[in-house]
């Protein structure tokens, strides 16, 4: 199985203060890593600096040479001004290509035919005209997670994405991404969700006065023993 990034000795924070010391984990391809924790634990930090929106304060993020930083996909929780795009479904979705080659102008047909493909796959292709804004909470997480996969090859990065949705759409997504993470994608998943964790986690990353990284069987195994 393809190590897809290995964190090192990784401590995380703001110029000199730091949230996070010590953080070792590795991401392997077709994994499905739930990082839970308190609020202000510093999850969201670990995904800003994987991200490269932030630097470590000490350690290594090591990725594999067959994923490049801008290869990973991201999908943050929905947020009002992500509600607000004034564009079209079609225009969200093929955004997603604009971080992977800064240099290019446009389009490739083969760019068009993967963000109509994913459209397709993620049930939004007959909103495609659609404003953005006028969707549902559901139907727009959909379209952005179709935006993340045109960025992604193999691996996606979630913070929170379910937050606001009806428990029927938060089913309805979840079983999404287990059909992504069956065909291969890797998934890093920041969630307070513990009932998701049992049913779709393969790894779990606790991040809090003490760190857990390790399979999800030895993880509830210690939560059963506290």
């Amino acid at each position: 199985m393809e190590e897809l990034l290995r964190v090192e000795h990784l401590d995380l924070g703001y110029s000199d203060k730091v949230i996070v010391s010590d953080l070792n984990f590795n991401v392997y391809e077709g994994d499905y890593l739930f990082v839970i924790g308190d609020n202000g634990s510093g999850k969201t930090t670990l995904m800003k600096t994987l991200l490269s929106l932030l630097k470590p304060l000490k350690g290594k993020i090591i990725f594999s040479t067959e994923l490049k930083k801008n290869d990973l996909g991201y999908l943050p929780q929905l947020k009002n001004h992500q509600e607000d795009f004034p564009a079209t479904v079609y225009e969200v979705v093929m955004s997603g290509f604009e971080g992977k080659d800064f240099l290019k102008i446009g389009y490739s047909k083969e760019e068009r035919d993967r963000a109509l493909s994913l459209m397709e796959e993620m049930g939004v292709s007959e909103l495609k005209e659609r404003s953005f804004q006028k969707l549902s909470g559901g139907q727009k997480q959909r379209v952005l997670l179709a935006r993340a996969l045109c960025a992604a090859e193999k691996l996606l990065v979630m913070d929170e994405p379910t937050n606001g949705l009806d428990q029927d759409t938060i089913k309805e997504f979840y079983e999404l991404i287990r059909k992504l993470n069956e065909k291969g994608m890797a998934i890093i998943m920041i969630s307070h969700d513990h009932e998701a964790l049992k049913i779709y986690a393969k790894n779990v990353l606790l991040i809090s006065d003490h760190i857990f990284y390790g399979d999800k069987k030895t993880y509830l195994k210690g939560k059963s023993g506290d």
